[in-house]
C-alpha cells in the first residue's frame, strides 16, 4: 500500500506541475477576492474530476485486453514522454512565456484544467488498468487530497513570483523524464517484453 501511495503522489505531482503555474497566475489575477478564488476551487475540482472519469471509464475499457497485454500500456507513457521531450527540445530557443489566463469563471477553469489533462488521461489509463479496481481506488483517492494540496500551494505561489518562474522553467525538463519513468515501471512490473 505505501508503495502505490507514493506513486500516486509522484504520478500526481508531475503530471500536474504545470497546473500549479495555472493555479498560482490564477489566484495572482484574484487579488484575494473570495468570490473569484472559489470559482478557481470549484473550477480546478470539476475540470480534474472530468480527467479521473475519463481514465476510469478507459482503464475499465482496457479490462477487455489478455492480461498479457495490459503490460504494454507502459509504452503510453513512454511515448508520451518521448513527444514532451522532443517539445521541449525544439522549443530550448523560444522565451519562457507563460499565456496569460483567461476569465476566472469556474467553468473556464474547468475547461483549461480538462484540455491541460490529455498528458494525465494518457498516463492514468494505463496505470489504472493495471492497478485494478482496488488501486484504483486508491490512486482517485489521493489525486482528489492532492487537487486540494495544489490549490492550497497555487495561492502561496501567487504571492512569490520568482517560484513559479522557476516552475515554469524547469518543469518541461522533469516532465519527460519522470513521463518515461512511469513507462518504464509498467513495462517491467507487467513483465513485457520479458523483462
Amino acid at each position: 500500500m505505501l508503495p502505490m501511495l507514493g506513486q500516486a503522489i509522484a504520478m500526481f505531482a508531475v503530471t500536474n506541475i504545470d497546473d500549479i503555474v495555472l493555479l498560482a497566475l490564477f489566484f495572482g489575477r484574484a487579488a484575494g477576492d473570495p468570490a473569484l478564488e472559489r470559482h478557481i476551487v470549484i473550477g480546478q475540482y470539476a475540470g480534474f474530476a472530468a480527467i479521473i472519469a475519463v481514465s476510469v471509464v478507459g482503464a475499465f475499457g482496457l479490462q477487455f485486453l489478455p492480461d498479457d497485454a495490459i503490460a504494454y500500456l507502459g509504452l503510453v507513457p513512454i511515448a508520451l514522454g518521448i513527444r514532451a521531450a522532443v517539445q521541449t527540445w525544439s522549443a530550448r530557443g523560444d522565451a519562457d512565456d507563460v499565456a496569460a489566463p483567461p476569465a476566472l469563471g469556474a467553468g473556464a477553469i474547468a475547461g483549461i484544467t480538462f484540455a491541460n489533462g490529455g498528458d494525465n488521461i494518457g498516463i492514468y489509463v494505463p496505470v489504472f488498468t493495471a492497478a485494478g479496481v482496488g488501486g484504483m481506488g486508491v490512486y482517485v483517492a489521493v489525486f482528489l487530497v492532492l487537487v486540494a494540496a495544489w490549490l492550497v500551494a497555487g495561492r502561496w505561489l501567487a504571492a512569490r513570483p520568482s517560484i513559479a518562474r522557476a516552475l515554469s522553467r524547469w518543469g518541461h525538463v522533469l516532465l519527460p523524464v519522470v513521463l518515461v519513468s512511469i513507462g518504464v515501471a509498467i513495462l517491467v512490473d507487467g513483465g513485457a517484453f520479458g523483462l
